[in-house]
């Protein structure tokens, strides 16, 4: 039945007129959708062009959200897929997945132009694999940092430079509008912690989750667990465990849902470690974060050729302060360290948003300006 429902969406998108195929959308899953709506919805509003969204995820939030005049169809993950790629006729392709044309999925035979959309502001190069964009045609960039990586990569391996887009990131302009709109924000007593690490081998949850749990929580701070949704998938059996042991406590409140922004308006720091959502709660909020130093998350290991230090690792003890796992007995005393001076610390952040962002509070903006100018230039590929 799967097979037979993704040959059914592969036909309902070939069946589409080529007006209504300019510009595509696509989405491995429904975590896509809070990256990509600002732009399906700019596009649709100020530019008058309806998109297309395909996804993946049978229970994608654009089924149900996406702006009137939206087609949205479903292929799965099936060799339907393969073949929607390996086929498309669309004058422009916007997605998030990484390694365009080096896995299964691979650049149209029909010419396409393919623009990718940064889901984290973190760099282009030590957590992502060396060739991860190198068959995109755009980039829309969330800041000057990824424009550089990128171009150091083309002069690398002598690649023919692409369009790199000033976007921004429209995640950390919700966050600052909306932390603007809230006021100054003035730490609780006791402090509020969101716990929000990456996930793998080496997370936060997997190396000492259970030690850091016990320290905050005997310290009488609240502790908001908001797991990646792929620990909850590859180690679920690690979440059990800290839910078992300390799920009825009172102080624990564990949240499910990536993508929602009530834990980070509601936590007074964070606890992460290599995950984007330091940059994000950092930069979008301007409160600090705590970095537990478990081993990077390295997809490239030659990323130091470059030259390059990623901006997620230059960041650190500008946005918090970094403590070992051995440490975390510590973590109470930091926190208090953290949020001495608040108003010093969001006027500091005020400066790193300008030298790291693009178009701040207007990301989308930017964005669905220059997917609508490629899509005139490219005007008649859908055919």
């Amino acid at each position: 039945m799967g097979l037979w429902a993704d040959w059914r969406g592969w036909r309902a998108f070939r069946r589409l007129p080529a007006s209504a195929r300019r510009i595509v959308f696509y989405a491995e899953s429904g975590q896509d959708w809070h990256h990509l709506r600002p732009l399906v919805e700019r596009l649709a509003d100020a530019h008058d062009s309806p998109c297309c969204y395909v996804t993946s995820d049978p229970r994608d939030p654009a089924f149900d959200q996406a702006p009137p005049g939206t087609r949205v169809i479903h292929v799965g993950a099936s060799l339907v897929r393969i073949w929607l790629f390996q086929f498309l006729r669309a004058d422009v392709l916007i997605l998030t997945m990484m390694d365009l044309g080096n896995l299964e999925l691979k650049r149209s035979i029909h010419p396409v132009h393919y623009v990718y959309v940064f889901h984290s502001p973190a760099s282009t190069h030590m957590v992502d694999p060396p060739a991860a964009y190198d068959h995109y045609d755009t980039l829309l960039c969330v800041g000057p940092h990824q424009v550089r990586e990128i171009r150091a990569r083309e002069s690398q391996a002598g690649l023919p430079p692409k369009q790199l887009i000033e976007h921004g990131y429209h995640r950390l302009d919700q966050l600052i509008e909306e932390s603007e709109r809230r006021g100054p924000h003035r730490p609780g007593e006791p402090p509020t912690v969101l716990l929000a690490p990456t996930w793998g081998e080496d997370s936060i949850l997997n190396a000492c989750g259970q030690s850091l749990l016990a320290a905050l929580l005997d310290a009488d701070m609240t502790v908001v667990l908001r797991p990646h949704y792929e620990s909850r998938k590859r180690h679920p059996e690690v979440i059990a465990a800290l839910l078992a042991r300390f799920g009825e406590h009172p102080g624990l409140r564990y949240v499910d849902r990536m993508g929602e922004s009530q834990s980070l308006f509601d936590a007074d720091v964070l606890i992460t470690d290599w995950s984007g959502i330091g940059l994000e709660f950092g930069l979008g909020l301007a409160r600090p974060v705590l970095y537990v130093d478990v081993p990077r998350r390295v997809r490239n290991p030659d990323y130091q050729a470059l030259g390059l230090t990623p901006v997620e690792v230059s960041l650190r003890e500008q946005l918090g302060t970094v403590i070992a796992p051995a440490e975390v007995a510590d973590t109470p005393a930091c926190i208090r360290a953290l949020l001495a001076e608040p108003a010093r610390f969001a006027a500091h952040v005020a400066r790193l948003r300008e030298a790291h962002l693009f178009n701040i509070g207007g990301s989308a903006a930017a964005g669905a300006r220059e997917i609508a100018a490629i899509a005139k230039r490219c005007a008649g590929h859908a055919a």
